[in-house]
């Protein structure tokens, strides 16, 4: 199975998929992690994965862990001498993460939000969850192609709540800008990155907000690393944000003195 795990269109896990104890996968029931032989900090971030992930994300994530495979959902075991990094974003983000920690192994901890943050309204009701308590260094974000339906007002005021909360971290703040979505991909309205990126990078350059923009990245090389009509990429796309994202840290943390 490929663990390049796409966009996921229901979230999140049932109460009785949890009671379980597996969850389906293409005929197959995936049994959860077993637990005892984790720390104790370890288990509690499994625990979050099976409680957010959702019946698409949470059967895949844990088929490729069984199997020893690499996801962006990994358990990261902070160093303490190094920085910590945040990443927070839909299936894009998820698509760079590992590529990302890749450039910056032995350098930063990064780590990523326990689910598909989707839209600017999940953010608006789980942005603690996803903060967790612990400090940040720095946190890399994103909210766009999920909001494409999403009115400008409400839009422009969930984002303004969702930086106000970020920046409360004390954390050096990375905006992403949203990447194009493939020519005629069905699901999803052309144009609608343009008009979320319209709307969020003024308010972020209003804000000193850092932008990386992954959108201007992306769209001269679209037909090489998109998958055609969609909104995701294959991993050389994956890769090149991932080393674009390390650069975007990188700088922010030496602004930081780290």
């Amino acid at each position: 199975m490929d663990c390049s795990i796409p966009d996921a269109h229901h979230e999140p896990s049932t109460g009785e998929e949890l009671k379980t104890k597996t969850v389906p996968l293409d005929g197959r029931e995936i049994p959860f992690l077993d637990k005892p032989g984790m720390t104790a900090e370890q288990a509690a971030w499994e625990t979050i994965l099976e409680e957010n992930l959702g019946p698409f994300y949470l059967p895949r994530y844990l088929d490729c862990r069984h199997r020893g495979v690499e996801t962006a959902w990994d358990y990261v075991k902070d160093d303490p001498a190094l920085p910590r990094v945040l990443l927070i974003g839909d299936s894009i983000s998820r698509g760079y993460t590992v590529p990302t920690r890749h450039v910056l192994a032995g350098k930063v901890n990064v780590h990523r939000a326990p689910e598909n943050c989707g839209p600017t309204a999940t953010a608006m009701q789980k942005l603690d969850l996803w903060l967790g308590d612990r400090n940040w260094d720095v946190i890399h974000f994103n909210f766009g192609i999920h909001d494409r339906n999403t009115p400008a007002s409400d839009y422009l005021i969930r984002l303004e709540h969702i930086l106000g909360r970020l920046a409360s971290t004390g954390a050096s703040l990375i905006w992403a800008t949203t990447t194009p979505i493939g020519a005629g991909a069905e699901l999803y309205e052309q144009g609608s990155s343009e008009r979320s990126n319209g709307l969020a990078t003024p308010l972020m350059a209003r804000h000193g907000v850092r932008i990386n923009d992954l959108h201007a990245l992306t769209l001269p090389k679209l037909g090489e690393i998109q998958i055609p009509k969609d909104c995701h990429f294959h991993e050389a796309g994956y890769e090149l944000m991932g080393r674009q994202v390390a650069d975007a840290i990188v700088a922010a943390l030496r602004d930081r003195g780290r």
